[in-house]
């Protein structure tokens, strides 16, 4: 039982035992922050036409068009850019959300 030992001797132990998860966290994170920047995550159009290529930090790394796309008037070849933006940003997004979830798992840190 943290915090019922000897007077304030338990609530040392309990608060050493926080700073060591929180140690365990930030390097975790910073480990997760590297693997985030090295990961390639595609979005794509819903006809597939159009591959929007993110970073697993959502930085933009490239987008291609196919030849076929390029046959849509400038306002439909904008609007399957612009879905495959979305879909890249919301793969990335869901990759880095489960990806801290992992990282904290088990931690029992409040608001978690």
């Amino acid at each position: 039982m943290a915090g019922k030992g000897f007077g304030p001797l338990g609530k040392m132990k309990e608060l050493a035992e926080a700073f060591k998860k929180a140690q365990e966290v930030q390097q975790g994170a910073q480990v997760l922050q590297a693997e985030l920047e090295q990961m390639q995550i595609e979005g794509q159009s819903e006809d597939g036409l159009i591959k929007v290529i993110v970073t697993g930090n959502q930085e933009p790394i490239g987008v291609e068009i196919a030849p076929d796309a390029l046959n849509q008037d400038a306002e439909a070849l904008s609007a399957s850019v612009t879905m495959a933006m979305k879909d890249a940003y919301a793969k990335s997004t869901e990759t880095m959300r489960s990806r801290m979830e992992e990282l904290t798992s088990g931690l029992n840190l409040p608001g978690m």
